[in-house]
């Protein structure tokens, strides 16, 4: 048996806890009070192809909680990265296997750094969320993609029944999935629409092509070279889950901080670094935190 700690447990850590817990995994959760007085009271609601089952998780708001843990998954938002790994870091095993499934590039340095061991990044392509507290939904996909030093990981969540592939350039990928993200969750969060939705608007797969294009000028310049076909990998995922709004948006919706600065704000300062312009990146930043900020106070929900 593995024993698992998941670092920010939302709707992506519930809903691969969950996955782990259910194939008989030692799964601990550290959230937030309202998931853990719900899994206390109820477990863990995992609804996943029409079905729903309840899993039975240990759950604490207590970052000490990964004491003892052969993994620990880190899936709080990059804005957090800091304060979640210097939080853990007096409790890590030196054996624990530390893996960032969060959305952006440089979260899994940032933990190596403030917990002074090694940590690897993976990318995640789940649509999940949390329909109550304690009650995660799966919308669709669930693929990993990790380097070769997390394979001893890869091999316990596809035991668990979640897809992963072992890649030996994981920065690419990283970069794929944060362009992906840059091109759909600031529009999905901006108009509050699904991606099916956007895809029906006229001129929406120009603007997407022009965030796919400054994207890949940047990595470009970081010596990073994505696939020629990423414009239609946007498309493509974005057809598969016509339904589903970004991230992004249901942060915006909630009134939560977003990840913005992580995402489309991080392309932006690579290109201001390396002197490529991403108006369009730009724009979107500001634009979403503006709308934020809008939230906030009540002007516009």
């Amino acid at each position: 048996m593995t024993r698992v700690a998941v670092m920010g447990a939302g709707a992506v850590g519930c809903w691969i806890g969950a996955m782990l817990a259910r194939a008989g995994e030692a799964v601990t959760l550290i959230g937030r009070p309202a998931l853990v007085q719900a899994v206390a009271a109820q477990g863990l609601r995992l609804e996943m192809g029409g079905r729903v089952e309840v899993l039975h998780p240990e759950a604490t708001t207590d970052p000490a909680a990964v004491a003892g843990s052969d993994m620990v998954l880190v899936c709080v938002k990059s804005g957090d990265t800091e304060a979640a790994g210097r939080a853990m870091a007096p409790h890590l095993a030196p054996e624990a296997l530390v893996l960032s499934l969060q959305n952006g590039i440089g979260n899994a340095e940032t933990l190596a750094r403030v917990t002074g061991q090694s940590a690897h990044p993976a990318v995640v392509y789940v649509a999940a969320a949390m329909a109550g507290p304690g009650h995660v939904l799966h919308r669709g996909r669930g693929e990993l993609v990790v380097g070769p030093a997390a394979r001893d990981a890869a091999a316990s969540l596809q035991r668990a029944g979640v897809p992963v592939t072992v890649s030996a350039d994981v920065l690419e990928a990283l970069w794929v999935k944060l362009t992906i993200n840059c091109a759909l969750n600031a529009l999905s969060a901006l108009t509050r629409q699904p991606y099916g939705a956007i895809l029906g608007e006229p001129g929406a797969e120009d603007l997407l092509a022009g965030l796919v294009g400054e994207c890949g000028a940047v990595a470009r310049g970081e010596g990073v070279g994505l696939p020629g076909d990423m414009l239609a990998q946007v498309l493509a995922l974005a057809r598969a889950m016509p339904g589903q709004m970004s991230s992004t948006a249901q942060d915006l919706i909630a009134g939560k901080p977003t990840e913005i600065a992580a995402l489309n704000g991080e392309v932006a300062r690579r290109g201001a670094a390396l002197g490529i312009a991403v108006p369009l990146n730009a724009a979107m930043v500001v634009m979403v935190n503006l709308a934020g900020q809008s939230v906030g106070s009540g002007v516009a929900r």
